[in-house]
């Protein structure tokens, strides 16, 4: 591991080694492997192999090993074609079932993109369905039960950096859960579809070899069984739109998270969070009181890159030249990657925030200091009772000022020409209860 050379490899390797059986070298392998073995039992109607066979040919694929792909990567230094090295893996097998006679029905019609174009998005499924979504959902049940603990809590809001009416603490990490939520259906509505048709899309050797089949159906049904939507009308690769669709929703959710890195980094820095501390944990190296917002820090860093590679995977792979380029191919290697520094960010967020701790005296103590933020409530109240220019006697009291208090406001209400009752109804107004609908 000292000597990988990516941190997801190295560095990382243990929060991102669930992700290896998916969009490792190994596992793109064992995927091409399962697709051809599936393909060659759905041609059973028509090559005359016997589902009896169906046991022998699923141990294949479940008993895949290591040494599996590496005899395949040893066959393709020879062919210098992975898929075609594969296809030469799975006939040596069927010749240990002395299923030999079949063997020309491996890849039958076949190019190398519709395994490939199968094989990826169906480990890009099975990657979200086990790893990604079941995080996702962790994040998002943390960040829920953060909002429901601090639920009404009062905290000065800040817009443009400057004092603001105030808001509560949960439900400024509702408003995380909110998008997040969002965004995350939007995810799950893109379709992961596969690209199956043969050379150029058309299914042309399948129909001249077999004119009576109608193969349309055949590969829509073999892509469906295998939990994927097929592509209708494609050249000799997948279009990838669909991908691209999913991995800018990853983006947007992981533009989200950074946000609140950033929203939660601030807080501490406010001191509105405390940090608890990890004994024998260093903070700096040279000034041992700090505890530093790490986590946050580095997830915002990680879905950064998350989110460089995404975009490149969304604006690349839906481009090729004619009816095939090869540029495809290098890029969709790398769809791990992305995924990988998510998990990686994800683990520090959770991390980070099972440390924060509120800090209740530093919130009281922010609203003690800024009384100038009721003037808004003030000056509706008086437009309800249809008082002269109430924003611009509030904008004079108020705006700029260094000082603006408790007293300042009393003393403001009690001069104004108003029933007792409504004097009163304005002195009631604090930053500490004017928090609107906090639930």
């Amino acid at each position: 591991m000292l000597k990988a050379l990516s941190p997801l490899d190295g560095r990382y390797s243990k929060k991102t080694s669930s992700l290896t059986d998916y969009f490792s070298e190994y596992a793109l392998i064992k995927y091409r492997v399962y697709i051809e073995i599936e393909y060659f039992k759905a041609l059973a109607p028509y090559s005359g192999v016997d589902s009896s066979q169906f046991k022998a040919l699923d141990d294949i694929t479940n008993n895949f090993s290591l040494q599996d792909a590496q005899q395949i990567k040893d066959t393709e230094s020879i062919t210098n074609h992975d898929v075609k090295a594969v296809e030469y893996f799975v006939k040596s097998k069927l010749k240990e079932l002395q299923l030999e006679e079949w063997e020309e029905f491996v890849h039958f019609g076949l190019t190398s993109q519709d395994i490939n174009n199968t094989a990826v998005p169906l480990s890009l499924k099975d990657a979200l369905d086990q790893v990604i979504y079941p995080l996702i959902d962790k994040l998002i049940s943390v960040l829920t039960a953060l909002a429901k603990k601090y639920l009404g809590i009062p905290m000065l809001a800040r817009t443009h950096g400057q004092a603001a009416s105030p808001t509560s603490v949960g439900k400024e990490i509702e408003v995380f859960v909110e998008r997040l939520n969002d965004q995350l259906a939007l995810a799950k509505s893109a379709p992961i579809k596969a690209k199956f048709g043969g050379a150029t899309g058309n299914l042309n050797a399948h129909k001249v070899s077999y004119p009576e089949v109608n193969w349309i159906d055949f590969a829509n049904d073999f892509v469906e069984n295998l939990g994927l939507v097929r592509s209708q009308k494609t050249t000799q690769i997948a279009h990838y739109d669909h991908l691209a669709a999913i991995f800018d929703a990853w983006a947007r959710i992981n533009t989200i998270l950074k946000d609140l890195c950033q929203d939660f980094w601030i807080y501490i820095s406010q001191e509105y969070f405390k940090q608890k501390t990890v004994a024998n944990e260093v903070g700096s190296s040279a000034m041992p009181h700090k505890v530093n917002p790490i986590d946050f820090e580095n997830a915002e860093g990680n879905l950064g890159i998350a989110n460089a590679i995404f975009h490149h995977l969304s604006t690349k792979l839906p481009i090729s030249r004619l009816q095939r380029d090869l540029t495809d191919s290098t890029v969709l290697r790398n769809i791990g990657v992305p995924f990988g520094h998510m998990l990686v960010a994800y683990t520090s967020l959770l991390k980070g925030l099972s440390k924060i701790d509120l800090n209740p005296a530093k919130l009281e103590e922010d609203l003690e200091d800024n009384w100038a933020v009721v003037a808004e409530a003030i000056q509706n109240i008086l437009r309800r009772e249809k008082f002269e220019k109430p924003y611009e006697m509030l904008k004079e009291l108020t705006r700029g000022k260094e000082t603006i208090n408790r007293e300042t406001i009393v003393s403001f209400i009690e001069s104004l020409s108003l029933s007792e009752g409504l004097k009163q109804e304005l002195l009631e107004i604090s930053p500490h209860n004017y928090i609107g609908y906090y639930e």
